[in-house]
């Protein structure tokens, strides 16, 4: 949710001192580029990976600090840290950058059996399990207020900009399966969401068609691993978690929203040429919510031969919420630019997880490189449509391909993305098996045409119609389920769906 902050008050001064420093940070990163600056050693990746925390009956469990004190003592050896975040039952994973050729897929899958591990068992000492979904399904608007947020004072001062920012409460509106419509006087809501996030280390010239291609393939990244089809007890979309999502970071009030003043939570609006693009747009259009100005000249800090921190830069980005977001960061070999792809839901198992990543980082590596990109034949308008169609409808989704008209998901993907995927983690250093385990998953989800959102909301049917039971405890009694089936790190598509 950002990097830590003190809370304190702002004033107009801070607010124009930023904008000036925001400026400043964009021109030396030009200047950085025009030098080639940037580390662009190998194609690292990496992960983070959000958790939450039930107790033994399902409910949200309020207990990561608890956690985190237990997990206070497990060392790292590689460099993962856990950390909380916005709600007091979530925690935050961060894998270590890796390279994923050869089997490295295989060991991000190892590494987040082990942490998930070791964290569940802290949990446990506090009556606790780690879960991974989309949307907590057990979550009520009781367990959403602002006591629930976690005691980092950036959690509070993110929540105090953006009530301050809008003037008003948050109201959601989601018309979905079903209706939901309520307000809250905190972003708390969006504490019910957990999500994973993949990085990938770029040069700034394979920034733009890397992006590009990422956002292309947003639609069908969600309907193949959509896991959020419950929220506050209402059935809303497959991944209702996009909306959700947007809904509680809002800083617009109702007439600016009717202005079309873009929202923080941005699809985008257009295909880029380099990342400078994105952070042009951030700077023109999305004022800051925390203008905090530390004590470094980073064009002084190029002349000195030295690697601009961007202080101002980096803590405005992470504010601005886009699927695929353009990332600068420092690491051991210098400055770098990353895309950090935040399209898909947290779970359900390990496995999975590494399938959509798989999936992502190929089919995304093979379109980027081709001669005629998908980009120039698809309207970005019609891929944010793609993105907000697998949202809703998730594995039963239908999406628009170049020269196959309006189309299947499954059929699209199990056809003619899964084959371009293959080739594009050839390209990069993939083991072939190990591409062929993650991609057949992928698979496995169109040929059954299950993924978490389906099986949640199939196995609550059952026990609503066949059990007449009350939907609360549906929700209850699917969640516990799933718990133990993603325990053992069962691929989702493979989940009986008829309740044991």
């Amino acid at each position: 949710m950002g990097e830590d902050v003190q809370e304190q008050v702002f004033t107009h001064a801070d607010r124009r001192n930023h904008r000036v420093k925001l400026r400043r940070c964009l021109d030396a990163m030009y200047l950085m580029s025009a030098e080639d600056r940037f580390d662009v050693e190998g194609t690292l990746t990496g992960m983070e990976l959000e958790i939450c925390l039930i107790d033994n009956g399902g409910q949200p469990a309020l207990k990561n600090h608890e956690v985190l004190d237990r997990m206070a003592q497990r060392e790292s050896a590689d460099g993962s840290t856990l950390q909380d975040e916005l709600g007091k039952y979530n925690l935050e994973l961060n894998l270590a950058p890796q390279t994923i050729a050869g089997r490295g897929l295989g060991s991000y899958e190892k590494q987040l059996r082990s942490w998930l591990s070791d964290v569940n068992v802290s949990a446990q000492q506090s009556e606790s399990n780690v879960v991974l979904v989309g949307t907590l399904p057990t979550i009520t608007s009781e367990h959403a207020t602002l006591d629930s947020l976690s005691t980092g004072s950036r959690y509070k001062l993110l929540n105090d900009q953006i009530l301050a920012a809008r003037g008003e409460e948050i109201d959601l509106d989601i018309r979905g399966v079903e209706h939901l419509r309520q307000q809250a006087d905190s972003i708390a809501p969006e504490s019910a969401n957990t999500s994973v996030q993949f990085h990938l280390q770029l040069s700034p010239q394979r920034f733009g068609a890397q992006w590009n291609a990422a956002q292309a393939i947003a639609g069908v990244q969600l309907a193949m691993g959509a896991n959020s089809p419950y929220l506050f007890g209402s059935r809303l979309w497959a991944e209702t978690r996009i909306v959700l999502f947007e809904q509680s970071t809002d800083t617009r009030s109702s007439e600016l929203r009717v202005q079309g003043v873009r929202p923080r939570t941005f699809f985008g609006e257009k295909w880029i040429g380099s990342a400078m693009d994105l952070f042009e747009e951030n700077l023109r259009y999305f004022p800051p919510l925390l203008p905090l100005c530390d004590d470094e000249d980073p064009i002084e800090a190029l002349v000195d031969e030295r690697t601009p921190q961007l202080g101002e830069l980096r803590l405005h980005n992470g504010t601005i919420y886009r699927w695929n977001r353009p990332v600068y960061d420092i690491g051991e070999n210098g400055p770098h630019l990353r895309v950090e792809n935040r399209t898909v839901p947290a779970g359900p198992t390990p496995v999975d997880i590494c399938a959509n990543m798989a999936f992502y980082l190929g089919l995304s590596q093979n379109l980027a490189e081709e001669d005629d990109p998908v980009w120039r034949k698809l309207p970005f308008s019609m891929a944010e449509r793609n993105f907000l169609a697998g949202a809703r409808d998730g594995i039963d989704a239908r999406q628009v391909w170049p020269g196959l008209g309006d189309i299947a998901a499954t059929k699209l993907v199990a056809n003619v993305l899964l084959p371009k995927a293959e080739l594009g983690l050839a390209r990069l250093g993939v083991d072939p098996e190990t591409a062929r385990r993650y991609l057949s998953i992928i698979d496995g989800r169109c040929e059954r045409r299950q993924n978490g959102a389906s099986w949640q909301v199939n196995f609550v049917d059952k026990l609503q119609n066949e059990q007449r039971m009350p939907r609360s405890e549906a929700l209850r009694r699917m969640l516990l389920q799933y718990r133990e089936y993603a325990d053992a790190n069962i691929p989702v598509h493979e989940w009986p769906a008829l309740p044991q």
